[in-house]
């Protein structure tokens, strides 16, 4: 009789904490979630509108270069800029990245500037084989 009534006692202290920790988990989350999600809301309209100022400060009428001379590359930088293209007389190619608000360079485009400030940058070119072309 002593063993069933200490079996029943432990059943329910294990529900009792069940029951206590599902509340408390339910009360610390309330309050959380809302939290959370006007974060994420927030941040994905901060990408949403860098994206959008990427695509649209081309027409910027301050914006420094022909948007005939750009082509996109998306990541991990924006722009490549062929300055003079427009004109056939080639002067200047510039990796441009847009940013927008606080954004900051992200860890590649951070090794990219570097290694353009260093001249670490060639030209390659890869040939095809003919027959693979007909």
């Amino acid at each position: 009789m002593a063993l069933q009534l200490e079996w029943s006692l432990g059943i329910l202290f294990l529900f009792t904490g069940i029951i206590i920790g599902a509340l408390l988990t339910y009360l610390w989350w309330k309050d959380k979630v809302p939290v959370l999600r006007q974060d994420a809301i927030d941040r994905s309209r901060a990408n949403l509108g860098g994206q959008f100022a990427e695509q649209l400060a081309p027409y910027f009428p301050d914006f420094p270069y022909s948007p005939n001379e750009l082509r996109w590359l998306g990541k991990p930088i924006d722009y490549v800029v062929f300055k003079g293209m427009d004109h056939n007389d080639l002067q200047e190619i510039v990796f441009l990245e847009i940013k927008s608000g606080k954004a900051q360079l992200n860890e590649h485009q951070r090794q990219i500037k570097k290694l353009l400030g260093e001249k670490k940058v060639s030209w390659a070119e890869y040939r095809v084989e003919e027959k693979v072309t007909k």
